[in-house]
């Protein structure tokens, strides 16, 4: 609870105690009012092609909680979904290393533990008409990633830490068939970042299968491709990365204007951007409210609009939140006509930035779907 923890305030005992049973209970932002219904939004995703490889979608008249359940978390596989057995599954960290590691799952859990919630999006969510759900909030644990790193032992020379997935697939590349594993990396810096670690829990229960089990990697702050699932290995290497999910997909095209000349530029996609989007709108007699989520960034505000009207300032639930996980908000909206209405979202981080309009050059130069966070426009009939 940042906003509160900048002032200086006297707790009585029994405000500890409420704050206590706040933080003990299931996390509920904006839980449904007595007989207040959802309605559902006009605009729906298109059917899925991919039902193997895109999972769990989030549902958005759905989202009634700040965690999201297991089993209704996103899951994405962008090869096969392997089945490991965690008793002979072994971590290896090698490549530009003093000390090569090898530990298996009890080896980690004996290791020491560190929480963090954190919302993870891939970065397409919203950039194709048919995957609109795919982000989710949960409480991930595990040992972190960086004291791994310091007691291999990273040679000079070492630039890059690559994450490789159990997951493989056969590829055409260069008119050669290859088996490529699923492989993401960053830099030694972003690595030892001391909020990154190895997950092997999610929401208090043992890694689902779908999620990464029995360990992947968890990135607060990018977006859900670099958050490796299925581990198996960690190398150091003294260059970058340029293989199929960093170099050749999950890579950004934008043109962009230098000196009044147009300029294309491919960037690999990494951290999560600036994003809000309207969850549900929730009837109760004759009036409304609207409830949504801000991510991707530290959340200052968030402003609606309701078909071509003013921006108005939304509330924010401060009652769960945390540094890397979304902020819930909602507005009310009493007695608007009856008919279709559009409703859009734009949220601010801390610095100023504000989330972009679709016409802004930074979305419409854009000519991929990846990183999607221009504003979220849905629609809704109202009775």
């Amino acid at each position: 609870m940042q906003h509160l923890a900048r002032r200086e305030f006297i707790l009585s005992s029994a405000a500890l105690t409420a704050m206590a049973v706040l933080h003990s209970r299931p996390a509920y932002a904006y839980p449904t009012r007595a007989g207040e219904t959802v309605v559902p939004w006009l605009d729906q995703p298109t059917e899925n092609p991919d039902p193997v490889g895109i999972q769990q979608q989030l549902v958005w008249e759905n989202l009634d909680s700040w965690i999201t359940p297991n089993d209704r978390f996103f899951s994405i596989s962008h090869f096969n979904r392997p089945t490991i057995d965690p008793t002979t599954w072994k971590l290896n960290v090698d490549g530009l290393v003093r000390t090569p590691l090898t530990m298996g799952i009890e080896d980690l859990k004996a290791r020491p533990r560190q929480e963090v919630a954190f919302t993870v999006e891939c970065s397409g969510n919203h950039g194709l008409p048919f995957f609109t759900g795919g982000i989710g909030n949960a409480r991930w644990a595990g040992t972190p990633l960086a004291p791994i790193l310091k007691e291999a032992g990273i040679l000079e020379g070492g630039i890059e830490v690559i994450f490789w997935g159990t997951d493989a697939g056969e590829m055409d590349v260069r008119d050669q068939k290859i088996v490529q594993n699923f492989a993401r990396s960053m830099s030694i810096e972003d690595a030892m970042s001391p909020d990154n670690i190895l997950a092997y829990e999610m929401n208090g229960e043992t890694l689902p299968e779908a999620n990464g089990f029995p360990l992947r990697l968890i990135a607060p702050g990018w977006y859900g491709i670099a958050n490796a699932k299925w581990l198996k290995r960690i190398e150091i290497r003294d260059r970058r990365l340029e293989s199929l999910l960093m170099g050749r997909d999950y890579v950004t095209l934008r043109q962009e204007e230098h000196n009044g000349e147009p300029v294309w530029v491919e960037t690999s996609v990494g951290r999560a951007r600036l994003k809000s989007a309207p969850a549900r709108v929730m009837q109760l007699g004759s009036n409304y409210r609207i409830i949504g989520a801000a991510w991707g960034a530290p959340i200052d505000r968030v402003e609606v609009q309701i078909d071509d009207g003013e921006w108005m300032p939304a509330t924010i639930d401060h009652s769960e939140e945390a540094d890397y996980a979304w902020k819930l908000w909602s507005i009310d909206w009493p007695d608007p006509t009856p008919g279709e209405h559009t409703v859009t979202s734009r949220a601010f981080d801390t610095s100023g930035a504000m989330q972009p309009a679709m016409d802004d050059p930074v979305i419409a130069g854009k000519v991929t779907y990846w990183e999607s966070n221009g504003q979220v426009t849905r629609i809704v009939v109202l009775s």
